[in-house]
Order: structure tokens, then sequence, then C-alpha cells
């Protein structure tokens, strides 16, 4: 059945056909989605997910985009993105719940507006609560699985969500029982402590000045490429390859941080993939060391 058909009259939100995917990443690259599908509620969500797989129609749910690398060839099938329409915050008392779409900056201002403490670390990552929740993002020391109650997690085999204690959720460095399964984290609560508004503010202004001194902000990326290797840094084992400005195509490893690959102008998703295998294979062969990517990819070549 034709995917315009079988989505015409589906009540799953938003829906935009043949979409550039590169609008929809923080690496500015890559090629179409067949179906972009922008559910708004947790109700159009199980529809399209549901939908989907009665029909045999591949899926893949995304968040902002900016921990992901869409192939050149674009993604068969529907994307679903929990971004912009599938938002909100409240705050009570010392929690804060965020759905899958807000932003974790937006989390950490909440938390800011409202005097709590123990999100500031997460003030500069670029992705979303959900996609954030999944990976467990983390940085300057601080992870989500440390200030989180539980989360609202979608089953994708029935389409029910149910809430799940943060024992539950079995989160890792940069992992998460929902990632393993394939499930959806539509919701998460975090659980804070009170604290001084300026203090909050000073501690998220020198995080973010740290990472602008230290970070190729001015370029597209997608983030640390490549997770900590245990008792190693992935971007010091790269510098001590020295691969620091090597190129594929429109790709580089970052002269300011070695950790980033970034699009340093027209770069292809396949540019970025051949110098990622360039920088695992160089750093392996001068250390043993083998360098896994942070980075999602999905997508065709």
């Amino acid at each position: 059945m034709e995917l315009k058909h079988l989505l015409g009259s589906a009540l799953i939100g938003d829906i935009i056909y043949d979409a550039p995917m590169s609008k929809y990443t923080s690496f500015r690259t890559g090629g179409r989605a067949d179906a972009l599908v922008m559910p708004k509620s947790e109700k159009e969500l199980s529809r399209a997910i549901l939908l989907a797989r009665e029909n045999g129609v591949p899926y893949c749910v995304i968040g902002n985009g900016s921990n992901l690398l869409v192939r050149d060839g674009g993604v068969r099938g529907i994307v679903i993105r929990l971004a912009e329409g599938f938002s909100g915050i409240q705050v009570e008392g010392n929690t804060v719940t965020a759905r899958a779409g807000e932003l974790l900056s937006s989390a950490t201002n909440a938390a800011l507006h409202n005097g709590l403490t123990g999100l500031e670390f997460a003030g500069g990552i670029p992705g979303s609560v959900g996609g954030g929740m999944a990976m467990n993002a983390g940085a300057y020391g601080g992870e989500l699985a440390n200030v989180c109650e539980g989360a609202r997690v979608m089953d994708v085999k029935t389409g029910s969500t149910e809430y799940i204690p943060v024992s539950g959720l079995e989160m890792g460095y940069r992992t998460s029982r929902a990632l393993r399964e394939g499930n959806i984290i539509t919701e998460a609560v975090f659980s804070l402590a009170p604290g001084d508004r300026s203090a909050i503010k000073a501690l998220m202004d020198d995080l973010n000045r740290r990472r602008r001194e230290k970070q190729p902000l001015a370029f597209p990326s997608a983030g640390s490429t490549f997770k900590r290797p245990e008792g190693h840094f992935a971007g010091a084992l790269i510098e001590q390859a020295n691969l620091k400005g090597v190129s594929v195509g429109g790709a580089q490893v970052s002269q300011k941080h070695a950790g980033f690959i970034i699009n340093a102008g027209g770069a292809s998703s396949k540019d970025i993939l051949e110098l990622m295998r360039l920088v695992q294979t160089r750093v392996y062969d001068m250390s043993g060391v083998t360098l896994e990517p942070e980075v999602r990819i999905i997508g065709e070549d």
C-alpha cells in the first residue's frame, strides 16, 4: 500500500512526505525520509507506531536530531520525530516533569527559574529530553540518571504507556533499557533540590563558557562522536593519533576538540562515516582501543 494512502487519514500528527532529513539533524547532512511524522500526544504516537507495525512499514523514532547521522540514501518508511509539538514542562515542588520533545536546555531553564539545582550540567546539551533519557545524556560529571525520578515509557508492541521508576529504567553509560528494547520514553520526571538562583545561574554560565572555549560550536556536529572507552578519553586517543584537522571531503576532525567530527562545509554523511572509520582504524592501530560511535546512525547508503 502506498504510504500516502496509508497515512492520509490517520490521526497521527503532522506529516511531511519526502522530508529532507538534513533539516532535522545537527550534522546538516543526510537524505530524505519517505514520511516524517510529528505526533503531539501519546495517543498520536501510539497510533503511528501501531499503524506502521500492523502494515509492515519500517519506522524509527528520533528526537531533536542532535546525536543522529542519517545516511545519504535517506530513510525508507516512517521517521517519527518527537520535538517541538511533543512539548510541555511542569514544575511542582522539587520536581520538573518534561515531555520527550522538550529540549534539555528548556528543562534546565525551568529548574533555574524555580530555584532548583541538579540539572545545570544539562544546560548546554543540545538534545531533547526523550533522546537524552534514552542515551542517559551527561556532561561535566553529571548524567540524567543521577537526577531522574522516573519516566513514562511506551511499549511499541502494544502502544501502551506506563510510569517506570528510575531503577526500572536501567540507565547506564549512554544507554537505557528503553533504548535497548526499542521502546520510547515519552516523559521524564527529574527530582531536584532547592538552590540559590544566582548560584545556579553562575554554574550554568560557567559550564556554557567552558563549552564555548573547548568545543567547536560554530560548526554542525553531533557532539562527541565516540563513546568514552573504559580507562581512556576518546578525544585524547584521537589527538595522540595525530588526527586533529584530518578531513574526508567536507568532514573534519575538529582542530578545537579531537572528540568532535564536524561538518566543515559541504560534507555528506558518507564523508562523515568514512572519517569515523579512519579515526577508528588509526586509534586502534596506535593504542589497541576500539572506539564505539556515540552517534546514532540510520538510513541507507
